[in-house]
């Protein structure tokens, strides 16, 4: 049987998921965007927190909304009105969207024999700079003996559309990231100028096997299906997802465990260059699912 628990750590709310005997948990931070921030498989650590990388710099396993990666300057344009986003990137751009430190609520919890599921909601009705436009967003993470189901909702209930893609941020732990590898299916690659701005699309397929090595990435690819598999000597993931234009963002921090392996709908500065961006109409729904499969060696 699956079990559900409220927490409390360091005065912040959590909620954990987990299996009978404990060996399979996840731990949800409920007021910082209802991010993830641990999980485990068989007393194994694929996601965690790591000392002295805050989640404010980090914004680990946060959904990005509405927008993933960076806007220019913060500046775009939306049915020929200008809009100005808080520059929270080094003053310089606008980066991961506006629901990334937001308090969540729980709102419905399941829990059976094989599963359990929590649905965390934020009602975004207060204006936001740059983003002046109300939402309903919720997060349902459903915890299996060998994956983990992310759906994200959506909802408009603005009298107006607005634009927006979507993000997933997290980081996945390794005690040997030499000898840990990344596969997936890719024809694009983007160019990021000095600011890690999209500067250009250029033709690029990827090996069968991409091997991080001691590089330090941060790179965005075009995906050709919506699959990316990620292998450490201690376990093996997938995540998928059930949209058709796929994203991929990688990131290694340096002299750290950890590789950031971000799946989004769109790239840095789509609401300037349209790739990826969506428009959302007023009253209209919208839902994205990322499954995480994982497996120990």
């Amino acid at each position: 049987m699956f079990h559900i628990n409220n927490i409390t750590e360091n005065n912040l709310p959590y909620i954990v998921l987990q299996n009978s005997d404990k060996s399979t948990c996840v731990k949800i931070s409920l007021n910082e965007g209802g991010r993830l921030e641990e999980l485990k498989c068989n007393n194994v650590f694929i996601i965690k927190d790591i000392p002295n990388f805050d989640y404010g710099i980090s914004y680990a396993s946060s959904v990005l909304f509405p927008f993933a990666s960076r806007i220019k300057d913060g500046k775009y344009t939306f049915l020929e009105e200008e809009f100005q986003l808080k520059k929270n990137d080094n003053n310089i751009n606008a980066l991961h969207g506006i629901v990334y430190d937001k308090k969540f609520k729980l709102f419905e919890y399941e829990t059976h024999k094989k599963k359990c599921s929590v649905t965390l909601n934020y009602l975004g009705k207060k204006h936001s700079q740059g983003f002046p436009f109300k939402y309903f967003i919720s997060f349902t993470y459903t915890l299996f003996e060998n994956s983990l189901q992310l759906k994200v909702d959506l909802k408009n209930i603005d009298k107006r559309p607005f634009p927006f893609t979507l993000g997933w941020h997290p980081y996945f732990f390794s005690d040997d990231l030499f000898r840990s590898v990344i596969k997936f299916k890719s024809n694009k690659k983007v160019v990021f100028d000095e600011n890690l701005i999209t500067k250009e699309i250029i033709n690029f397929k990827t090996d069968e096997i991409f091997t991080i090595d001691n590089k330090q990435l941060d790179d965005c690819f075009f995906l050709e299906d919506n699959k990316v598999s990620f292998s450490t000597p201690k376990y093996q993931i997938q995540i998928k997802s059930n949209v058709k234009e796929n994203f991929l963002q990688l990131f290694v921090p340096k002299d750290l465990p950890v590789i950031a392996i971000e799946p989004m709908t769109g790239i840095s500065n789509s609401y300037n260059n349209n790739i990826g961006l969506q428009i959302l109409e007023p009253q209209k729904l919208y839902s994205i699912i990322w499954n995480l499969d994982f497996n120990i060696k």
